[in-house]
């Protein structure tokens, strides 16, 4: 008895590794972008006096291949707007937790947006 296996396929010739980098690249930048545009939703709701400088600062910066993050581009006053300054125990205004309240939703919706990708390229494995 002889059995010839021939295989076949993506997990075969090489290109499902190519397939989960890019998995993970696009489901990472999508879940950013979200982000940023919900850290953008944000300031305009918190922000009393907005002169659009600190909103155009917000943007979303490749960190690797397949990490990105969310920053104001290290605007001086940030963290004092954040309330995460040593400004903000010195005085009333205590920070709008922007960055921080929006990453707990990036968390929620992560999952979510993952599964999605996944699904979509799952068909070509």
């Amino acid at each position: 008895m002889e059995v010839i296996v021939h295989a076949s396929g993506p997990l075969f010739n090489g290109t499902a590794s190519a397939l989960v980098s890019r998995f993970t690249r696009e489901g990472g930048e999508e879940v950013a972008r979200w982000g940023e545009g919900e850290v953008q939703r944000v300031l305009e709701q918190v922000l009393r006096h907005p002169t659009g400088y600190y909103q155009s600062q917000v943007t979303v910066n490749r960190v690797s291949s397949d990490s990105f993050a969310i920053t104001d581009g290290g605007v001086v006053y940030g963290p004092w707007l954040e309330g995460t300054s040593r400004r903000n125990a010195e005085t009333r205004f205590k920070g709008y937790g922007t960055f921080r309240r929006v990453a707990e939703r990036v968390e929620k919706r992560a999952d979510r947006t993952f599964a999605r990708v996944f699904a979509e390229i799952q068909g070509r494995l």
